[in-house]
């Protein structure tokens, strides 16, 4: 049997860009998610510690250093600029082998080698 876990997350980063006439999805940093093993193009759930908003959209890469976390399109109605979000990406694995399965999790706040 598969099950859908959690692969990684990015816990509390602020939203620096919200840009609604866009196509949609959300620009992460590129050190951002080369630290939390996500990728371009990867599913996500987006889930805003402000307002209680929940979304699902995919990542497109940005500026790599440049602390971006923005939001897309129609998700950008999710969000403010300054609210805290968490960035979480999912995978699927066997039951037994997610039993022992360490996701990758990130805090940048509270981290003096990744963006804040």
């Amino acid at each position: 049997m598969q099950i859908k876990v959690v692969k990684s997350k990015i816990h509390r980063v602020s939203i620096t860009q919200a840009e609604l006439n866009y196509i949609g999805s959300i620009t992460i940093d590129e050190d951002l998610m080369d630290a939390a093993n996500i990728i371009e193009g990867e599913f996500v759930q987006i889930v805003n510690s402000n307002n209680g908003e929940r979304l699902e959209t995919y990542v497109i890469k940005g500026e790599r250093s440049s602390g971006t976390i923005c939001l897309n399109g129609p998700a950008a109605r999710k969000a403010e600029v300054g609210d805290i979000v968490i960035i979480i990406g999912y995978g699927y694995m066997d039951f037994e082998e997610a039993k022992t399965f360490k996701p990758t999790m990130i805090f940048p706040e509270t981290s003096s080698n990744l963006l804040t």
